[in-house]
């Protein structure tokens, strides 16, 4: 089983602050040809971003995460 532990810089897309996030992946999917990827929120603005890198530590997207679940409708009570 492989294990990484990588320290990753990005800008993030809601707010263009420079943000970086520190992972931890284990599995035998990292050897590979896919992507590894993660959800991190912007500590500044609260953006959900979706890095994918490679397993040296290289980003290679960042984009922001899309919620497909409907939102909670509020109540007319």
């Amino acid at each position: 089983m492989m294990e990484l532990k990588l320290t990753l810089g990005f800008t993030c897309c809601g707010c263009e602050e420079c943000v970086t996030v520190t992972v931890q992946c284990r599995g035998e999917k990292l050897r590979d040809r896919n992507l590894p990827a993660v959800k991190v929120p912007c500590p500044t603005c609260g953006t959900i971003n979706q890095l994918s890198f490679e397993v040296n530590g290289t980003v290679r997207s960042v984009r922001p995460c899309v919620c497909y679940r409907p939102l909670p409708q509020p109540s007319r009570n």
